[in-house]
């Protein structure tokens, strides 16, 4: 877990361009990330390798957190934008990749991972949920997998409350039948 008050103090320390707290920043929030990586990506290799596009979007963009909400809030929105873009990388790899596996001892992990357990139901169902009604993607990334709060996703989809809460009823109408367990 990241550790509250100290994560803030460096974060908007490293907004203002202190090097020296961007990069203890950079370390402390490693292992948070990889771990939240992790659950969207169960294979450690992909988990690993978009953590580090996310530290890498961390340090390019620490100059956009402005402290309004958590830096823990912040950094999850980039998480989860890293982890699909690594999981659409790897399905379009995989797509690409020849039917035939003649020796299947030497599978690239990477390219059966988007095939293995885990939250791949909810990548899956975003994918499915972005080419169908791509309006509906941000309110439900935002609420239910980066809970922000409604004010800041209304913000930051660029419409009104109530506008946002009718497209966050839509889009989990529209997931729940895609999700495996779903109740």
């Amino acid at each position: 877990m990241l550790h509250g008050g100290h994560t803030e103090e460096l974060a908007l320390r490293a907004a203002q361009g202190d090097d020296a707290a961007l990069n203890t920043l950079l370390e402390s929030i490693r292992p948070e990330v990889v771990r939240r990586c992790g659950r969207f990506l169960p294979c450690r290799e992909d988990a690993e390798e978009a953590a580090q596009d996310a530290l890498l979007r961390v340090a390019r963009k620490i100059d956009t957190f402005e402290g309004r909400s958590r830096f823990s809030t912040w950094l999850y929105v980039v998480v989860a934008n890293c982890a699909r873009e690594k999981y659409r990388e790897l399905k379009r790899r995989a797509a690409e990749q020849p039917t035939v596996i003649e020796d299947t001892h030497h599978v690239d992990p990477r390219t059966t991972s988007v095939i293995a357990g885990s939250r791949l139901d909810l990548l899956d169902a975003l994918e499915r949920l972005e080419r169908e009604h791509p309006q509906l993607v941000a309110p439900l990334v935002y609420r239910d997998i980066c809970q922000l709060d409604y004010a800041e996703i209304a913000e930051r989809v660029g419409v009104p409350l109530g506008t946002l809460k009718s497209r966050l009823h839509k889009a989990r109408k529209e997931i729940r039948p895609l999700l495996s367990g779903a109740a």
